[in-house]
């Protein structure tokens, strides 16, 4: 019976196990996949001396790339099983699905580009808020079905990243990247200037197409209206002494793309060096925000607490 068992288990290794050196190849190949993310979560949180040649980060990923390789090997048989299902998985999704291999690559850059440049210095959970005031006045105000609104949102559109849309790999992100181009029109085109004296004016989105002037809340006003005019989802921040927009991304996978393109595609030397700012509601999911303090989606946040929100959702 053991005889038999052992014959069984050694034809069942031979029949999945791929010909040499395919089958050092494909163990390289994983080997690296998997040691470089663990590489660079290895070099942010070990110390770094900071020595003119860095040998300690060249030792610290030949001691990865190693460890992975024996393990590997070790476990070879049922790794190439699980590639080989893997493989099938994906040319499946390629022709018929969803997940497709240019989605793999998609994810895992996004990936290593969030983990190397750690771009979440704020992570604030937004919940338990107050009433946001003047609501109606405000909901009236972003009449982003008004034929202004829509045409200038638009012509937008057209105007800024309209050849980005097309390229593979960021259909899913069409709409963001429409909003995007809405936030830099605006951006690139508002003037700052206070209420009359007294008197909290709240200017309707259409109302101030017309010069690109007001304070925060005017200008938070036109945003949502002009991102919820291309299918956005925009929500206003209310605070001590400030309106602010915000936009939906999605989750955190939604959230590593887009970082990608803000600062490697779309808005590369308005966010050179900086940080991108977000919220987390309370059902786990990501608003950006899209204030007037960057010229890039992600801004830095005005540092006063928040009192309330308002979405536009429906």
């Amino acid at each position: 019976m053991a005889t038999t068992l052992k014959d069984f288990i050694t034809k069942y290794k031979a029949k999945f196990s791929l010909p040499k050196p395919w089958d050092s190849i494909v163990i390289f190949l994983l080997n690296i996949l998997l040691a470089i993310p663990v590489f660079i979560i290895a070099h942010q949180n070990f110390i770094n001396p900071h020595w003119q040649f860095p040998i300690d980060r060249i030792l610290l990923f030949l001691i990865i790339l190693v460890a992975f390789q024996f393990i590997l090997r070790a476990l070879k048989t049922i790794i190439i099983i699980c590639i080989f299902f893997y493989l099938l998985i994906l040319f499946y999704g390629t022709f018929f699905g969803q997940y497709s291999f240019y989605r793999l690559y998609d994810d895992y850059r996004s990936m290593l580009y969030t983990m190397e440049e750690n771009p979440y210095p704020q992570d604030i959970i937004v919940s338990k808020l107050l009433p946001f005031p003047n609501k109606t006045k405000v909901l009236n105000a972003i009449d982003y079905s008004n034929p202004k609104v829509r045409n200038f949102a638009l012509s937008a559109t057209t105007k800024h990243f309209n050849d980005i849309k097309t390229i593979k790999g960021y259909n899913n992100y069409r709409t963001t990247i429409q909003c995007f181009a809405v936030f830099k029109e605006i951006k690139s085109r508002w003037n700052y200037v206070n209420d009359p004296k007294g008197n909290d004016y709240i200017a309707a989105a259409s109302e101030s197409l017309q010069h690109f002037s007001g304070d925060c809340d005017d200008h938070a006003i036109l945003m949502a209206a002009g991102v919820k005019a291309v299918g956005g989802v925009p929500r206003l921040i209310h605070t001590d002494a400030h309106i602010y927009p915000e936009m939906l991304i999605g989750n955190q996978r939604d959230l590593d793309n887009v970082i990608f393109l803000i600062k490697k595609v779309l808005f590369v030397e308005e966010s050179k060096g900086q940080e991108i700012h977000y919220h987390i509601d309370e059902r786990g999911q990501i608003w950006l925000n899209l204030d007037y303090t960057a010229y890039y989606p992600g801004g830095k946040f005005m540092s006063e607490e928040i009192l309330g929100e308002l979405t536009l959702n429906d």
